[in-house]
């Protein structure tokens, strides 16, 4: 038996039925399944996830590793360590990638061999999900639409890993994923790749439908993680808060006035963010999906900003709001 060009990578954690579905979609690629394997990281599930993998009737091949909880980074770190193919294809387990996908990333590689491909998370038309998630989907619909008109290309910062490709060995060569980030470690590895002269290219047509669910409170934790992290890459030598600033003085004037006021005070953020989920919530029953998406945006930023200066010890990088005073 040859062994295969692509490893497809999927980390999960006790998400069985929407796993379910990823192995379905993987049975109707048009890329031979000759070609391909896929290595589901079971990362300590309590759902029986490992036996029903090692039960599903794959027409590729089909492997699945067993760890202690220690999340995603290491679960896809573990995949990429046992994989046999020369590209690593990864996929989150709450996706369902079009026909068309694994070809896709192959045809993208073929003509830029140095390239780290990132494809869409398509909202499938179907799905029902909260306000919050889909607030998430189009802000990543805007970034995608950003790309295709041209209007900025596509960075480490657009490396999300729910749908992305790269050379195996480049992987390796710049050392993998970052298990100390429980959030944003995929821009991180990013960072580390583009320092290694890798070129990102976004492919519209290496799309997957994303089925995505996470509860509010998962849903604030995550602007939070992405703040505190954010400081850490600044520390290790990115610009991530040059970057945070430059974004914050395109944001809506009312939240730039909130995140002034508020952030690096607790209290005063959650009585906010407590104030605006009420506004969300009956936005929503009334049907203003406006008024409900504007809260939302209001929220992540103050949790974010709030994120930004419980890591870096203070409001100083709130007050300065300039980049000289922020890299000193």
């Amino acid at each position: 038996m040859t062994e295969p060009f692509i490893s497809v990578v999927v980390p999960t954690y006790n998400r069985r039925t929407s796993l379910q579905r990823l192995l379905e979609a993987l049975d109707r690629q048009t890329y031979p399944v000759s070609r391909f394997e896929v290595i589901v990281v079971d990362d300590g599930s309590g759902d029986g996830t490992p036996d029903f993998v090692r039960g599903w009737p794959a027409a590729y091949r089909l492997r699945v590793l067993q760890q202690e909880h220690a999340g995603p980074a290491a679960a896809r770190n573990r995949g990429v360590g046992a994989a046999n193919g020369e590209l690593i294809v990864f996929l989150d387990d709450d996706v369902a990638p079009v026909a068309a996908l694994l070809q896709q990333h192959v045809r993208t590689h073929e003509a830029q061999p140095n390239a780290v491909v990132i494809g869409p998370m398509s909202p499938p038309g179907d799905w029902p999900r909260p306000v919050w998630v889909r607030w998430e989907e189009e802000q990543l619909l805007s970034q995608y639409e950003a790309m295709i008109a041209g209007v900025w290309s596509c960075t480490a910062r657009q490396f999300y890993t729910g749908n992305a490709s790269l050379a195996r060995s480049r992987f390796l060569e710049a050392g993998g994923f970052d298990t100390t980030f429980q959030r944003a470690e995929d821009v991180e590895l990013g960072y580390r790749l583009h320092d290694l002269g890798a070129s990102f290219v976004f492919n519209p047509d290496a799309d997957v439908l994303h089925y995505a669910y996470r509860s509010f409170e998962s849903w604030c934790r995550t602007p939070y993680q992405y703040g505190r992290y954010d400081v850490v890459m600044q520390r290790n030598g990115r610009e991530t808060l040059v970057w945070a600033l430059r974004e914050f003085q395109n944001r809506n004037p009312l939240n730039r006035a909130l995140v002034r006021l508020l952030a690096g005070r607790r209290r005063g953020v959650n009585s906010a963010v407590g104030l605006l989920s009420g506004v969300m919530r009956l936005a929503t029953q009334l049907g203003a999906y406006r008024p409900a998406q504007q809260a939302l945006s209001a929220i992540f930023g103050l949790l974010y900003w709030q994120g930004i200066c419980e890591e870096s010890g203070g409001r100083r990088v709130l007050l300065a709001l300039n980049q000289d005073q922020i890299l000193a």
